[in-house]
């Protein structure tokens, strides 16, 4: 096992974990509970830890890792080609009426 990221917080270690799992990537995370602790330990041991499970995983868990922390945060709104409604842009599915808005074209800045 190598480790392979240290998150700020559980949530982005969770997300890290989940993006390894859909590259086929086993990881497991680290120190979850031990933010509880922080201040009694330094806080660099606080943080959660994502480990990959085979160390032959590392190299395509640091590009996978990578794309993740260079992929731009999408701001704004779109408009659901399907019902219209306004949702944000970060959104994969229209919250209303569950449409997908990753249709070619209808990205709005």
């Amino acid at each position: 096992m190598k480790k392979i990221y240290s998150a700020n917080n559980l949530m982005e270690a969770q997300i890290v974990l989940d993006l390894l799992e859909h590259a086929y990537i086993p990881a497991q995370i680290f120190n979850q509970h031990a933010q509880g602790v922080a201040g009694e330990i330094p806080f660099t041991h606080a943080y959660p830890e994502v480990w990959v499970k085979r160390d032959e995983d590392y190299a395509r868990g640091k590009n996978v890792i990578e794309t993740y922390e260079n992929t731009p945060v999408a701001i704004g709104n779109v408009q659901c080609p399907s019902c219209g409604e306004e949702n944000p842009a970060n959104f994969q599915l229209c919250w209303k009426c569950g449409g997908g808005l990753e249709v070619a074209g209808h990205r709005q800045p």
